[in-house]
């Protein structure tokens, strides 16, 4: 193998399949990067078993070949390297490569190509395209909200669900639950679902911030793997089988208290109270007020931690109903106005110990519920 391409190119082609390294790995070689020398560009690849991701740089490949060499080892001496032509080379009956750019040169053993696990071929079964930003923003504010205890592994995936032209993406960990729905670029037919996991769709997820064109989406006949193909890249994942809960019974249908509030200023306060209430189990306190005649009402947050102090902060809402006080976990607020972009959310409450459901205003496409927490008021 002999190729030339911009050390640019080649790092950030590193840094996109770096993520689908495994890092603790009873199969060596799956610690591995492969490099294949290919027609008029370099083919990078990785996989951990559950998720592989494959992309495409721009090169001068003289000689076609293909090895696997250690990933930390030749993504931190390539990161070393100037923004300038990096040669590498592979000489015959070796496993050795050589790297040169201008005054610098490394060579790095590597391991047979042949030894690398396939990268799975994901051909016959359904598929379909969506758009970049659309589903970004799925992704973006559903996956915080699956487990990361193993202990339930289907809850440490994302129930996806294409029906007709509608893609449906659900998280839950026993605490809380994201949903959200969007278009399909073209429609699906029978229904299909898979529980992927969210750590594949975090990853693709840091990959579809520069994609402009849809991207494409394959589920195999067997519903054990799929695939996202993006303009440069691919990546792989396996679906976690089991059933995942039937979360359209958790969604309360109806609400006692609603308090539209500004998603900023409730972020504000929030984090506020977080200070506070990281010495309290991470408890924070909210009562809503409805005004009186033609005052605003408000939402009030407190969080008390005894040994160190408290805090209590308000903000102006729109209440519709009666004075109704729940008690959250404050991460469970954060993260999810962290991710609203809408200007305005509206909090409903029934009970201090029924679920709360926030949804962004302007759009009736998410909703994300939230168990309460048992205080003493």
């Amino acid at each position: 193998m002999k190729l030339s391409c911009l050390q640019e190119n080649l790092s950030k082609g590193l840094g996109t399949v770096s993520r689908a390294v495994a890092t603790r790995s009873t199969l060596p070689i799956t610690q591995n990067i492969l490099l294949v020398g290919e027609q008029s560009r370099l083919k990078l690849a990785a996989t951990n078993l559950e998720m592989a991701i494959t992309c495409w740089i721009g090169a001068k490949v003289e000689q076609e070949g293909t090895i696997t060499i250690p990933a930390r080892l030749f993504i931190d001496f390539v990161n070393s390297l100037p923004n300038d032509l990096i040669e590498i080379t592979l000489p015959a009956n070796s496993h050795a490569i050589e790297i040169k750019s201008g005054r610098f040169e490394a060579h790095i053993n590597g391991i047979d190509a042949q030894d690398f696990p396939p990268i799975p071929e994901v051909g016959d079964g359904t598929t379909t395209n969506i758009e970049a930003g659309a589903l970004r923003e799925g992704i973006t504010q559903v996956a915080f909200g699956a487990a990361t205890e193993e202990s339930r592994p289907v809850l440490t995936g994302i129930n996806t669900e294409f029906e007709g032209d509608q893609l449906s993406l659900a998280a839950a960990d026993g605490f809380r639950l994201a949903v959200h729905r969007t278009n399909l670029g073209s429609p699906v037919d029978p229904k299909t679902t898979v529980i992927i996991p969210a750590r594949a769709l975090n990853e693709l997820n840091r990959l579809l911030g520069e994609q402009e064109e849809p991207v494409e989406i394959t589920v195999n006949q067997q519903k054990s793997q799929l695939l996202f193909r993006l303009k440069n890249a691919e990546v792989v994942s396996q679906v976690i089988q089991g059933s995942f809960p039937d979360y359209s019974q958790v969604i309360p249908q109806s609400y006692n208290t609603r308090a539209v509030v500004d998603t900023a200023e409730f972020l504000r306060v929030t984090k506020m109270s977080s200070i506070f209430a990281r010495d309290a189990s991470g408890i924070v306190r909210l009562v809503i007020t409805p005004g009186a005649e033609l005052a605003p009402g408000k939402l009030t947050l407190s969080a008390q931690a005894e040994e160190i102090g408290g805090n209590v902060s308000e903000i102006d809402a729109l209440v519709d109903g009666e004075e109704a006080k729940i008690a959250f976990n404050v991460k469970y607020l954060s993260d999810v106005l962290s991710v609203l972009h809408q200007s305005q959310v509206a909090l409903e409450v029934t009970t201090p110990s029924s679920p709360g459901v926030i949804r962004p205003i302007g759009v009736d496409n998410y909703v994300y519920v939230i168990m309460p927490m048992f205080v003493q008021w």
